[in-house]
């Protein structure tokens, strides 16, 4: 376990994201995206059983007999969490693990937008922070929690599959529950989480029907149920959200969503000038038009009403990115690579603006 655990330390030291560990071939880490072979043993099959069977959690070792894949978190003292993913390929184990700062980034260090702290002051309702694997959910919702942490006396329980960021108590009481350690599942989980006195409910990830079920009832009942969902665009987490559910019940539950939806927090991750990354964040408020064209299922329009929603909080990610390089922070090369409108972001660099948005609503 000695050369396991030194990967993971100068993975750590070396900023690194990401770590893939697998038979006979160099050890990689992801550093700012990059893929990067490290200069070390290559891992033997003896080697990783040893490593498979010291570090996958007793309560999952019959699931990892059975399905062949796990996911669980690593703690080593001293060099910090790991989210871990278990798996199989060519009949022989890979690792794949994620490093998890111990300390919650704040809103300035992750570049957050400010509203997004008025959105996390939210005392009820849906808020759902959305992205592709590795645009940096996890860390916003986290930023999130532990902003209403730091001012706000509220009661937090978090629902996670594993369990990423650590909070202290502070001003709030907080409880961690992992799914398959502290709970059978997120639907055993959910369904007796409104008995333990919530004010705010995480969810690691929004999965299904019965997830999201859970959750737009605890929203009408008068809690704050935060979680991710993965899609690309903030207008298409409605859709995506409707697409959980069986085509008969899905006119009840737009209606219902309607009423229970918060915000929708939608993050690209892009190249900035000085070789790190910075988010490009696409936000829609369930403003009285953002609700009437849910409830009269006109969800085409959703982007459009975020591009002329600048009074209520919005901003489109072609808004974003053209914050973001005025702000000599991105280029203008990684912006339009990023853009959902390239087209109209580069006339945008060139001074022309098209109320597109406001032609469409009309």
């Amino acid at each position: 376990m000695e050369l396991f655990h030194r990967i993971l330390k100068i993975a750590v030291e070396g900023n690194a994201s990401d770590i893939h560990i697998k038979t006979a071939t160099p050890v990689i880490f992801r550093i700012n995206r990059e893929l990067i072979a490290v200069e070390c043993p290559y891992p033997t099959i003896e080697w990783m059983n040893k490593v498979v069977e010291t570090i996958t959690p007793v309560h999952l070792k019959k699931r990892l007999e059975e399905e062949r894949e796990v996911d669980f978190s690593y703690f080593l003292p001293e060099i910090g969490r790991f989210r871990t993913n278990l798996f199989q390929q060519r009949g022989q184990w890979c690792f794949a693990m994620r490093y998890v700062r111990n300390n919650v980034p704040s809103f300035e260090q992750l570049g957050l937008l400010p509203q997004i702290k008025t959105i996390a002051e939210e005392q009820r309702g849906i808020v759902l922070v959305a992205g592709a694997t590795g645009s940096g959910k996890s860390t916003t919702l986290a930023a999130m929690v532990e902003h209403v942490n730091s001012n706000f006396k509220r009661h937090v329980i978090t629902l996670e599959d594993p369990i990423e960021f650590v909070f202290e108590d502070n001003q709030c009481v907080i409880e961690q529950r992992e799914v398959g350690l502290d709970t059978q599942s997120f639907h055993h989980a959910l369904k007796h989480v409104l008995r333990q006195d919530p004010d705010i409910i995480m969810i690691g990830e929004m999965r299904d029907d019965i997830s999201f079920a859970a959750a737009m009832s605890s929203a009408d009942t008068g809690h704050l149920v935060i979680s991710t969902l993965h899609t690309t665009t903030a207008a298409q987490s409605v859709t995506r959200i409707l697409d959980f559910f069986k085509a008969e019940e899905r006119e009840q539950i737009r209606r219902q969503l309607a009423g229970t939806l918060r915000a929708v927090i939608c993050q690209r991750m892009v190249p900035s000038l000085n070789g790190k990354m910075v988010p490009a964040m696409e936000i829609m408020i369930n403003s009285p038009m953002v609700r009437k064209l849910i409830e009269e299922n006109r969800l085409d329009k959703l982007s459009a009403a975020i591009e002329t929603g600048a009074d209520d909080g919005m901003i489109s990610f072609n808004q974003s990115l053209f914050n973001l390089v005025k702000a000599g922070k991105v280029s203008e090369k990684e912006a339009l690579a990023k853009a959902s409108n390239p087209q109209a972001l580069e006339m945008n660099f060139k001074g022309i603006f098209l109320n597109e948005g406001g032609r469409i609503l009309g």
